[in-house]
């Protein structure tokens, strides 16, 4: 008796594995619906920077290579099968898949792959790239055969490999960008797992399962949707289960009720954020071209006392420079504190603040802030700045815009903006991405301030082909206490990913940018 109710225990302890095992291997079919709380401007990926086209739009396309979201930070091929690099660290060869396929059935070849990275490093007269400055030190694309593609630097790039893995680097068609070079910002057509169907603006934005898709077997899904919706709407649609996922962030009060309302049904995620809200000062604009002003504004602001205030209602929680507090390039607590602006005694850095504004003739300063109408965190940070600002005598005006008026206000040729809160965000943890806000306008693309500094330019360049990792750290010193004196932008307050989904939804891994792993050519529905 004793031996059969072990053997029916075993059998059904056996049943249960099974259940697990078969309940963990993909299944097919389905349309995932998800949420974006904005909409992208055009359909280019090379000028663009927001998740809001990074979700939409990113399922369409491949890159040559790609971040293993389950494994992050590894890189894996994409449309590359294998590559390697030379001893010198000058030479990038990469060899790519056979028979990958565009949306339009033409065949991919290296071809396009140097049409893709011309177009980012040397934009044609009309296109905006804005990783020009990431690939500046490629000299040369070579394409010898059809399935082969030859990089060569003019100097050693610490981030290189990585910056292949970027996904804002789509693979667009080199016979379409021969026709016309501006055909992706209002065309689709990629090699990616899923074809466009539409877009709703306004309203939606839906893929359909591409049959052509290079890795057998895959995508899982028949298609998405993308829903445009945001703020108290989104966590209603999301707990009533209309959709199952919002894969850029939750505040932590959303994330409690989506966690009460959907019980064992909810599946939260969370991870550091490769992203901070830094405030832009237009540098061209009167009285904001005074470095005084500037650094006045950064000293008023209350970081440390912030960070604690704002983590209880927002998705930002940790105080950090130039680079992401935690990761080991980033200033230790010891090293930050001895910077303007981010001092423990904010009494005594407001009071050199007004002392500042009064040198600079300006102690009654009033000016217009711009910030984008995203709620979370864009407006609780807007609103705190206001009120930091205000200790010191400053009164600004909180103007929040749609997010493609938001970024037309900060990328026309002459912009008009006081200040703004723009975000700085990327898809790894890598100075030579991080810093790219704070060199030379004429050097960087996302140089949203106008600002030209040689010192901080020299100092990007010895860091960033720097292989010894603790000589690299001592110039990133250099480079953020001159940043941070200087205040052409500064960050705030650093950002903590929290994502509640629909245990439904498998196959999605968190990882600390809300960029990478976005081509959901890996996830499935449990239904």
């Amino acid at each position: 008796m004793k031996i059969s109710a072990l053997l029916l225990s075993l059998a059904a302890m056996l049943a249960a594995a099974g259940g697990s095992l078969a309940a963990d291997s993909p299944k097919t079919g389905g349309l995932l619906k998800f949420a974006v709380s904005a909409e992208p401007p055009n359909y280019d990926c090379h000028a663009n920077s927001s998740f809001a086209f990074i979700h939409p739009v990113r399922p369409h396309y491949s890159t040559l290579l790609k971040f293993d979201a389950a494994k992050y930070p590894a890189i894996k091929g994409d449309l590359a099968d294998s590559w390697t690099v030379s001893k010198d660290g000058l030479t990038y060869t990469f060899k790519l898949r056979k028979g990958v396929k565009f949306h339009d059935g033409s065949a991919f070849t290296s071809a396009d792959i140097k049409a893709t990275y011309d177009r980012l490093r040397n934009p044609p007269a009309g296109v905006k790239s804005l990783r020009e400055g990431t690939y500046v030190d490629i000299s040369s694309i070579d394409t010898p055969d059809p399935l082969t593609v030859v990089f060569k630097l003019k100097k050693t790039n610490a981030s290189m490999l990585a910056n292949f893995a970027s996904p804002w680097d789509c693979v667009y068609s080199a016979a379409k960008l021969k026709q016309d070079p501006r055909f992706p910002e209002r065309n689709i057509m990629g090699t990616g797992p899923f074809t466009f169907v539409e877009h709703v603006a306004g309203s939606h934005w839906t893929g359909r399962k591409f049959d052509g898709y290079f890795e057998k077997g895959k995508p899982y899904l028949n298609g998405y949707m993308a829903i445009f919706i945001s703020g108290a709407p989104m966590v209603n649609a999301l707990a009533a289960g209309e959709v199952l996922a919002e894969f850029r962030g939750h505040s932590p009060a959303d994330r409690d009720r989506l966690v009460k309302t959907l019980g064992d049904k909810a599946v939260v995620q969370d991870s550091p954020w490769v992203c901070s809200l830094v405030v832009t000062f237009n540098t061209k604009k009167k009285p904001f071209d005074d470095a005084r002003v500037r650094r006045a504004l950064s000293l008023s602001i209350d970081r440390w006392g912030g960070a604690q205030a704002l983590a209880k209602v927002a998705l930002v929680r940790h105080v950090g420079g130039v680079m992401r507090p935690g990761y080991d390039l980033a200033a230790s607590e010891k090293e930050l504190v001895q910077y303007p602006g981010f001092s423990k005694d904010i009494n005594a850095s407001r009071a050199q603040a007004k002392k500042l504004l009064q040198e600079a003739g300006v102690p009654n300063l009033s000016f217009s802030f711009t910030n984008r109408n995203v709620a979370m965190p864009y407006t609780p940070v807007g609103v705190f700045l206001i009120d930091q600002w205000r200790q010191i005598g400053v009164n600004a005006k909180h103007e929040q815009l749609e997010t493609r008026l938001y970024l037309a206000a900060m990328q026309k040729d002459k912009p008009t903006y006081d200040a703004a809160l723009d975000f700085n965000c990327d898809f790894m943890d890598e100075p030579n991405l991080a810093l790219q806000k704070y060199i030379s306008d004429d050097r960087s693309s996302i140089n949203y301030s106008g600002h030209i500094d040689r010192a901080l330019d020299e100092l990007y360049d010895k860091q960033s082909g720097e292989l010894d990792k603790k000589k690299r750290y001592a110039l990133l010193r250099e480079f953020e206490k001159r940043t941070l004196e200087q205040a052409y932008v500064v960050p705030t307050i650093w950002w903590h990913r929290t994502i509640v989904t629909h245990k439904q939804l498998k196959g999605w891994h968190i990882t600390p940018s809300h960029y990478v792993g976005q081509d959901l050519a890996d996830v499935w529905l449990d239904q």
